[in-house]
């Protein structure tokens, strides 16, 4: 079965004008919608997925100056490792001096213990073939691990992961983290689902915008200090959100990270991980060979 590229394209469509007009100006029209449709129609049959147009976001969105509101920030890596090539990364999320990683795709979803200083994987399982892995929370002693489309969640014991309690939800699971008490999910659009860490309930709500617009293709999560970070679907940058407000603060370039060889067979940017020990992140991609250790530092200029 395809992975979660190819399953989340969503089309849209134009509005249509209600005005009055001659009957020449309604002739004209017509023929100017039928020819967009048959541009789109087109577009449509002959754009393979992997070249679907990406989120698009307000002028200036991703690169300074960006004004008072939004700030623009780069990645600053500090080192690189290895990371395996066969994950498919969804979620990761930093304890302790260890890593934790879900991975996706039907018949090849995985939790993973990872060594942060190597990038070796020190602990694996397996998750039941039928189910889709999205993203991965700690919860004290337990990690929650979402899937796709299947409405439900896993718990697992934070040292053996044994498999503990599952939790059901409506909609697509995509991103979660922990944010003091209450958890934070994304399901692909511009919301933001709170939840109760013990019960999974649904507990309240927020939509996200950037510079006043919704922002959609919300992914993979990390909560930092009473702020949400997010990947956005499909696209090199990330976004930090109040999550109060539901306000994109900052835009976070993270263009470039692999080069030559490292880009075959690699996709998209997915993962983020705090290590509030040394104040730096962890990001990586679905399938790329490398993971950075990183800081985000504002845009000169």
């Amino acid at each position: 079965m395809g992975h979660k590229k190819r399953k989340k394209q969503t089309g849209r469509t134009a509005p249509t004008s209600t005005g009055r007009g001659t009957s020449r100006g309604w002739i004209v029209a017509v023929v100017v919608v039928a020819l967009a449709l048959v541009g789109v129609f087109q577009a449509s049959r002959s754009a393979p997925p992997s070249e679907a147009a990406p989120t698009v976001l307000p002028a200036s969105a991703t690169t300074a100056p960006t004004g008072p509101d939004v700030r623009t920030l780069r990645v600053d890596v500090l080192r690189e490792f290895s990371h395996e090539r066969d994950a498919y990364t969804q979620g990761l999320v930093w304890w302790n001096d260890q890593l934790f990683e879900s991975t996706g795709r039907i018949g090849d979803s995985t939790l993973r213990r990872l060594d942060p200083q190597t990038g070796e994987v020190r602990q694996r399982i397996d998750i039941a073939q039928q189910y889709f892995g999205e993203g991965l929370a700690l919860v004290d002693e337990r990690l929650i691990m979402l899937t796709w489309r299947a409405e439900r969640a896993f718990t697992f014991d934070r040292g053996s992961f044994e498999a503990l309690d599952t939790y059901r939800y409506r909609g697509e699971g995509w991103g979660l983290c922990l944010d003091g008490d209450r958890l934070v999910m994304s399901d692909g659009t511009d919301r933001l689902t709170f939840r109760d860490p013990v019960t999974f309930e649904p507990i309240g709500e927020q939509r996200v915008t950037l510079r006043g617009q919704p922002l959609p293709k919300l992914n993979e999560l990390e909560c930092v200090d009473g702020t949400v970070y997010a990947n956005i679907w499909e696209d090199d940058f990330l976004v930090r959100i109040d999550p109060e407000s539901g306000r994109v603060t900052d835009v976070i370039d993270a263009a470039g990270l692999l080069q030559g060889d490292d880009l075959v067979g690699s996709e998209v940017l997915n993962g983020i991980a705090y290590n509030p020990d040394a104040d730096t992140f962890y990001i990586t991609g679905k399938w790329w060979p490398k993971m950075f250790e990183v800081q985000f530092v504002p845009v000169e200029g």
